[in-house]
């Protein structure tokens, strides 16, 4: 595990998210890919201190550099992990096209790319409580930096890739609300 500048509330805003990861994300299988890299120990957690916008830009384009220029092998994927700012998940959800255009102009699109997790995450055309949103609902708001070279091993490791979506659909529907709830991983309803 890698982590950067540590405090002791950042050490519990980890071990939650390590949490999720292991009981939601790689427990239930919603991403097949995952477990490699979490036993291999390449996922960087960094807790950001933003409190604005701008200030997790600033965070993100220092993490995402830092990502393109590391080994692979030592660090394949970063959580940036931001507690204190763009907990409305509109606001999240808006923030997303600033990161895709920072990825762009900082000339890493093609090598790098930028997933989304969040507390009230919630998919277009769905209502705020349905279950197939929880696939993507983790206990703070996440930005998840992904090599592009790893997403496309991946995929070629796993030829049905895009069965994925609907596979977790058919998880999260099996689970319900009450079960989601006692994975103790993070937003109940």
């Amino acid at each position: 595990m890698s982590t950067a500048n540590l405090n002791a509330d950042d050490d519990e805003i980890i071990a939650a998210t390590r949490r999720w990861l292991e009981r939601a994300v790689i427990g239930l299988n919603l991403c097949p890919f995952a477990k490699a890299v979490y036993v291999k120990e390449q996922v960087r957690y960094v807790v950001s201190p933003a409190r604005t916008p701008e200030e997790l830009l600033e965070t993100l384009m220092n993490e995402l550099q830092d990502l393109a220029d590391t080994d692979p092998e030592t660090t394949d994927t970063t959580l940036l992990i931001h507690p204190f700012v763009l907990n409305d998940f509109l606001d999240f959800n808006e923030f997303l096209d600033v990161a895709d255009a920072a990825v762009e102009d900082m000339s890493l699109d093609g090598e790098l790319q930028v997933a989304s997790f969040h507390p009230d995450y919630q998919f277009a055309d769905t209502d705020q409580n349905d279950i197939s949103n929880y696939t993507n609902r983790a206990p703070y708001p996440i930005l998840q930096l992904l090599r592009e070279e790893s997403i496309d091993r991946a995929v070629e490791a796993f030829p049905e890739a895009e069965a994925i979506f609907e596979k977790n659909i058919e998880t999260m529907e099996g689970l319900g609300h009450e079960g989601w709830d006692k994975l103790d991983v993070g937003p109940a309803r």
